[in-house]
């Protein structure tokens, strides 16, 4: 079997912490320490976080959607698969270095989508974005740490509390979906989405398309004006 190599690494702005991208053939991996983030073989989960809002917001003409973290670029490649021509996506990426991966040595994995003209990077927190966007976006879709739970930045929780959810509330058009990605179950987050006036589904997917670990995404309408 091919060993493991590490690629490059990257520290985390704000908190600290180190990314490492490894390569074994054509296998890509993304570690924080001994936790691995993301695999280029199991895509299935993050997929269906693109492919499972789409349902939610189709009938939106021109939708504008945003996806919290690039990572290996699955949820991108996924919504640009069932997103129309006129649509806008904008990918909110933190670390420099995961968007150069994309177009360097991780680019056969990308397949070339970054260039695509529906797609704009925002080189920052998510969170900014978020703030920043009255009514304007149909959907965002968070990919960002482990889910609720924070593993690489604590920081990251503000997305996930009161306040968080009220801003991603601010910043989806009516009837627009926040979609949430998580390594496992969280019951608390489920209760503050609909103690925030979302309109709630708890999904469970797996992260190959057939087999792999069980992950969950929350589908979380915007019920009020």
């Amino acid at each position: 079997m091919l060993p493991w190599i590490q690629v490059d690494s990257a520290t985390i702005p704000g908190e600290g912490g180190e990314l490492r991208l490894k390569q074994r053939g054509g296998e890509f991996s993304i570690m924080l320490g001994a936790n691995e983030l993301m695999n280029s073989r199991l895509s299935g989960s993050e997929e269906a976080l693109a492919t499972l809002s789409w349902e939610r917001i189709k009938t939106h003409p021109k939708p504008r959607v945003l996806i919290g973290g690039l990572g290996m670029g699955f949820t991108l490649r996924a919504a640009l698969a069932v997103l129309p021509d006129d649509a806008g996506i904008t990918v909110a990426e933190l670390v420099p270095a995961v968007v150069a991966w994309a177009r360097g040595p991780m680019a056969e994995v990308f397949k070339g989508c970054l260039d695509d003209p529906r797609v704009g990077i925002h080189q920052g927190d998510v969170g900014e974005a978020i703030r920043a966007g009255k009514s304007a976006y149909d959907a965002i879709l968070l990919d960002v740490d482990n889910g609720p739970d924070g593993l690489t930045r604590k920081s990251n929780d503000r997305l996930y509390d009161f306040a968080g959810l009220r801003a991603a509330s601010d910043a989806l058009r009516p009837g627009g979906v926040l979609a949430v990605w998580s390594s496992g179950p969280d019951p608390n987050f489920t209760r503050r989405l609909k103690d925030s006036a979302f309109a709630v589904d708890v999904i469970n997917t797996r992260a190959g398309r057939k087999r792999g670990a069980r992950h969950v995404i929350w589908l979380a309408v915007k019920t009020t004006r």
